[in-house]
């Protein structure tokens, strides 16, 4: 039990940037646990773009390359919001390399045609 959170990649293009329902066909690009503070950095993005769900569980938010140019910044610059939940356990700052680790694939799939979202599970 925890915060499970997912970057996943698809060949469809959705409607909306939130809450739609991916099809069968989508890849997992990257996963994270326990990673909280990135989690409301996300939950930030999702409202920004419509997002209605309250507490963010098990919904899909696109990441675009200027979501992700933004993020990358933010992790460079030490931004991601300080968050706390239920089982969310706590980021300590060492997960940065992963962060753009995960940033740079993301920016490949792009490149190759590819819908990148977040999704998490807690």
């Amino acid at each position: 039990m925890g915060l499970d959170m997912y970057a996943m990649i698809s060949d469809e293009s959705f409607e909306r940037e939130v809450d739609f329902k991916p099809g069968q066909d989508v890849g997992e690009l990257h996963y994270w646990r326990k990673h909280p503070n990135l989690h409301g950095w996300m939950k930030t993005l999702y409202f920004e773009k419509g997002g209605e769900q309250q507490d963010f569980n098990c919904t899909p938010v696109t990441l675009t390359e200027a979501d992700l140019a933004r993020l990358e910044a933010d992790i460079k610059a030490g931004n991601l919001p300080s968050t706390e939940g239920f089982f969310f356990g706590a980021s300590d700052g060492s997960e940065s390399e992963d962060d753009l680790a995960f940033i740079a694939k993301a920016r490949e799939a792009i490149v190759d045609g590819d819908t990148v979202f977040y999704y998490a599970w807690w």
